[in-house]
């Protein structure tokens, strides 16, 4: 059994003698029920209330020029309209390319990277050794910063007990 990934350092995704292994977690190919691979749609709500709080805070702080230079200029449509690109910018850059994999008990293995190509290939692969058991593949996955935002993350929910892997 492979030792469990530490943070920061490569994770080997394998699959031999038709277990699934990601880390140290394994799961028979068998049990395998679905496997795609999109890009996953940012949190609207969430954006929407951290535009909110951005512009109650433009607003204060346009509030406080007012009332220090005494004019009213274009203060609070400049710091709106700069809140909004912020708010714009986070949630385009936050379309991340994932694989899920999902299990007959409801468990998931999610799978980031930061192309698309990288993971079609890993589900391309999955998916052959769930019809060929004798193929065997193994993929040092890299983590790519320690935020987490552009790099190789896994998750896994579901399943009994399962507090799951998290880079």
């Amino acid at each position: 059994m492979p030792l469990p990934p530490r943070r920061g350092k490569p994770l080997e995704l394998r699959v031999q003698r038709q277990i699934l292994w990601v880390g140290s977690a394994a799961a028979p190919l068998r049990n395998i029920s679905w496997v795609e691979v999109f890009r996953l749609k940012p949190a609207w709500g969430k954006a929407g209330v951290y535009f909110l709080l951005l512009v109650v805070f433009a607003f204060l702080v346009s509030a406080w020029l007012d009332s220090t230079d005494g004019g009213g200029g274009p203060a609070p449509g400049v710091l709106t309209l700069f809140t909004l690109v912020i708010v714009c910018a986070v949630l385009l850059s936050s379309r991340k390319p994932v694989l899920i994999v999902e299990l007959n008990s409801g468990s998931r293995v999610v799978l980031t990277l930061p192309t698309m190509d990288e993971l079609r290939l890993i589900a391309g692969q999955i998916v052959y050794a769930i019809d060929h058991p004798e193929y065997e593949f193994s993929a040092v996955l890299e983590q790519y910063n320690t935020t987490n935002n552009f790099g190789s993350v896994v998750n896994m929910n579901g399943g009994r007990g399962n507090t799951g892997i998290k880079l």
